[in-house]
């Protein structure tokens, strides 16, 4: 229950960022279909699993419990990260210019500039480079999330159908208030799950 549980909560965490790009096509009124949407979970699962396996490599390196408290650790600092620039992007009103996705305003812009022929439509290529701007921000707590012992199949598995999911979802929340709201405070909601995570690992 508890492999579920750790692997459930960071796929959630990491799959904000396609909330949040599907709520930026909705915003902009740009489709993604099946076969892309399935694509852009098709190279984040694949990313996933990559860093988890780099993070499993790692771990063999390393004293069981040393590796389960460093892993959680990283996970920790980098949920106190994503919330307090969360904080301070919602305090100032700033908008981010990092590689990040999190941040709802950049995501509008974003949406706009990865739909390279206008078409209105997500196409192969145009999801491809989405994918893999989505699977780079997550490495980091990819590799931190295997080191200390969070299931690499259950999280590949829910790390790809909650990428299609949220996606989704986020389209149909892209032209309300309530999208808007989501992707606004999405690093917030992120920071607070990889902190449960990285806290739940540690006592594991």
């Amino acid at each position: 229950m508890a492999l579920l549980l750790s692997a459930l909560l960071f796929s959630i965490s990491s799959n904000l960022d396609n909330l949040v790009v599907g709520i930026a096509y909705g915003v902009k009124k740009i489709n993604v279909g099946i076969i892309p949407n399935l694509l852009i979970a098709i190279v984040t699962s694949t990313g996933t699993l990559l860093s988890m396996s780099l993070g499993l490599y790692i771990a063999k390196f390393l004293p069981h419990h040393l590796s389960n408290s460093l892993g959680a650790f990283i996970i920790v600092i980098l949920g106190v990260y994503f919330i307090i620039q969360s904080i301070i992007k919602l305090k100032n009103n700033t908008i981010s210019k990092e590689l990040a996705l999190k941040n709802i305003n950049d995501m509008v812009e974003y949406a706009e500039k990865s739909d390279l022929d206008n078409s209105g439509d997500i196409s192969i290529k145009e999801s491809l480079l989405v994918a893999f701007g989505l699977t780079f921000n997550n490495l980091g707590t990819g590799i931190a999330a295997s080191i200390t012992g969070v299931s690499i199949v259950f999280t590949v598995v829910f790390t790809f159908i909650l990428s299609v999911l949220t996606i989704m979802f986020g389209q149909a929340l892209g032209s309300n208030v309530l999208g808007k709201f989501s992707g606004k405070y999405a690093p917030l909601f992120s920071g607070i799950l990889l902190i449960i995570l990285g806290i739940i690992e540690f006592f594991n």
